[in-house]
Order: C-alpha cells, then structure tokens, then sequence
C-alpha cells in the first residue's frame, strides 16, 4: 500500500491505542532496570557506578538503533519491519533474564535496546497515516502510550523484584513484547514509502537533513538537553531512596513512576496545542518548568514532597518539550519523516546517555546536591538555546 493510499484511511481509535500500547511496551524495555540497579549491584557484587553502565548501555543501544535502524522505514515495509523488531527485541529481554553476569546482561540490554527503537517507526507511521489536523493529536498519544511504559515499566520492575527476583519482569516483558508483535502484524495496515534510496545513502541523508534544515539542528539540541535531565534524575533516584532516610524496597521505589504518569497529560496537550499553531508556546512553558523543579529538588534528599512536587514538574516539562519538538520536526519534510525523526531521536538519546552516565559519576562524588547543582545548569542552557532561537526566529522560520 502506498503511503498515500494508506493515509486515505483514517486510524481507527483501537488502531491508535494499541499502537500507542506497543510504542509503550518496547520503550519500557530499556527502562525495567533503573528501579532495580541497587538489588543487581548487591547480587552481582558491582559498585555504583558499575551497576550504572546497564542504563548507560540501554540508552546507547538505543540511539544506535535510532541512527542505523529507524531510517529503514523510509525504505521497507514498515508493518513487517516493526514486528521483526518487536520480536528481536524480545528475544534480548530473554536473553537479560538468563545472563549470570554482568556481561551477559549488557549484552541483552543492548540487543533489546537496539531493536526497540520500533516505537519511533509506529510514531512516524501513526504521522504518515493521519491527516494534518489530527496529526499532533495522534502522536501526543502515541508519545503518551512511550511515557507511560518509561514511568510505569519502573513501577512494575519495582513491584515483581520484591514479589519474586529482578530477572521476573524481563521474562515478562518478553512476553508482553511477543504478543504485541502479534497484535501489530494482525492489525496495522501495510505502509511502504521507499525512499529510492541505498542504505548507504539513507544514512548519509540523515546527517545532509541536518545540514539542510535549521529548525531539526534546533529541535535536536533542545532535545538532548532536556533528555539528559530526564536521565540525570532517574538514574541515581534509586540509590537515593534504597538508603535512609528513605530506605524504600524496590516496589516502592518502583512507585514514583506513577508519580511522573502527568507526563503523559503534557504529552497529549502538547500534541493538540502543535494542532492548534501553538507548539512554541508549548515549548516555552517546558524549558521553564524544567528550570523550575530543580528548586524543590534541591530539597528532596529529605522532604519527600518535595521529591514528588520535582518528579511531576520535570516529566510533564520533558514531555511537553519532547512533542512540541516532535510535531515541529515532522512538518519539516513529509516524504522524510523517519529519517528527521531518527535524527531527532539519536540526539534524544545520546542526551539520555550522557545524562545518565552524568549521574552515575556525580551521585557516588558530590550526591544529590551534585545531582541538583548539574540539572540546573543543563536546564538554563537549555533555556538559553531557545531563547537565542526565538531572537534569529526570522531566519529559522518556521522554527514550529
């Protein structure tokens, strides 16, 4: 089916929710760890930082899927691309929930990490399927169904490691992931828009994309930064709160993925503001809420309002930023979508990354004043950089 045929059809809702659910269960496949990283540092005698390297390895195995792999939609059948993915991303969470070291468990790490990055193909696919008007709406949720399967794949990490053993969630997960690899090949419609391209020079024009159009090198650095506040945060949390005076188990450690669940709300409301002509407004609300939380953080090494008034503001700031960043990338040049979003996306995540890998070197050092000291000073840059954009918005139109 053409990409035009395709669209002539509009998504159904069921269509819309379970892609939205799929995009959700093969994101949270990178994140099953984060609540559990004190337990598997205890059971694999690693140290803090040691035990870190399985988020940093997720997140770049992730991005590298997102340069390498989330192209191949503008070249191949998508439906039949995206559940291959889903499957080999499965057989990784086995392979995590079998490994008996450290090494073991990176490799199916990134073995998941790399073949998940299916999620941005259904998020282009749910664009290229949907009409202008209604395009921002359907990938706010899309992009709401990917934060709750972050937030929520921490909540159920948490609770299944302190029902059973860490490893019980990725043999889970793998069957979670193969039924939806089921569900999507029944489901979605065939979707093929080639390119004309070689492989070669699909990757080549990734990189000429960010050459030729201002407004992805701007929505790609707003988005590395405010990623690498949301790993910043989330990857030191569980060491914080596994010793006094919180001294929480991993389930309810697990728990403050529900508290960042309003993340999703700014998912949606981003999505239909983009619809309405509003994404730079949208993105300026963000960047200043995500300079703001940082203040009640400065307090959550021992008030836990304060840590939860933080862990609401910072994900709905990310997520409101992150689709507002999407909308504006996907309007650039419609026949190139998966390209600009794989772009956008490995940028995300090489931000998600050095977040990460940020906090797991600065909490062992400095601890969460460090941690709040650093987010503070990303968030200002951040804020900096869209601020000089809006001054030179003539010559980077359209910037939304």
């Amino acid at each position: 089916m053409s990409a035009s045929t395709a669209a002539a059809k509009p998504l159904s809702t069921a269509l819309i929710l379970l892609m939205a659910t799929a995009t959700g269960l093969a994101v949270a496949s990178n994140y099953y760890a984060q609540p559990l990283l004190h337990t598997i540092a205890q059971h694999m005698g690693l140290s803090m930082s040691g035990v870190g390297s399985v988020v940093i390895t997720a997140q770049l195995s992730y991005g590298a899927g997102l340069l390498l792999l989330v192209p191949l939609g503008d070249l191949f059948e998508q439906r039949r691309l995206i559940v291959i993915m889903t499957v080999l991303s499965a057989l990784g969470l086995l392979l995590s929930a079998f490994s008996p070291s450290l090494t073991w468990l990176l490799l199916g790490t990134a073995m998941t990490g790399l073949f998940s990055v299916s999620a941005q193909i259904l998020v282009t696919m749910g664009a290229s399927l949907t009409d202008p008007q209604s395009r921002g709406r359907v990938v706010g949720t899309l992009m709401s169904g990917l934060l709750l399967g972050i937030l929520l794949a921490r909540t159920v990490a948490g609770a299944l490691s302190s029902a059973g053993d860490w490893r019980t969630i990725y043999l889970l997960a793998a069957a979670l992931m193969f039924i939806s690899a089921i569900a999507l090949f029944v489901a979605l419609p065939s979707h093929h828009h080639s390119a004309g391209l070689s492989y070669p020079k699909l990757l080549g024009s990734v990189f000429r994309l960010f050459v030729e159009e201002p407004v992805l090198r701007l929505r790609a650095a707003l988005g590395l930064l405010t990623f690498s506040l949301f790993a910043l945060f989330w990857t030191p949390l569980a060491f914080l709160l596994a010793v006094p005076p919180y001294s929480y188990s991993d389930a309810v450690i697990g728990l403050f993925g529900l508290a960042g669940a309003v993340g999703a709300l700014a998912a949606s409301w981003a999505g239909r503001m983009a619809d309405r002509g509003k994404g730079q407004q949208a993105t300026t609300v963000g960047l200043l809420v995500l300079l703001a939380c940082w203040l009640p953080m400065a307090f959550a090494g021992t008030s836990l309002t304060a840590l939860l008034i933080g862990v609401l503001a910072l994900d709905f700031a990310v997520q409101l930023v992150h689709v507002s960043n999407q909308n504006a990338v996907f309007q650039v040049r419609p026949a190139a979508r998966n390209r600009l979003n794989a772009g956008y996306i490995t940028c995300y995540f090489i931000g998600g990354a050095l977040g990460s890998l940020v906090g797991a070197q600065t909490y062992p050092v400095y601890g969460w004043d460090g941690i709040v000291l650093v987010g503070a000073v990303i968030a200002t840059l951040t804020l900096a950089v869209w601020g000089y954009a809006l001054q030179r918005e003539s010559k980077l139109q359209p910037v939304d």
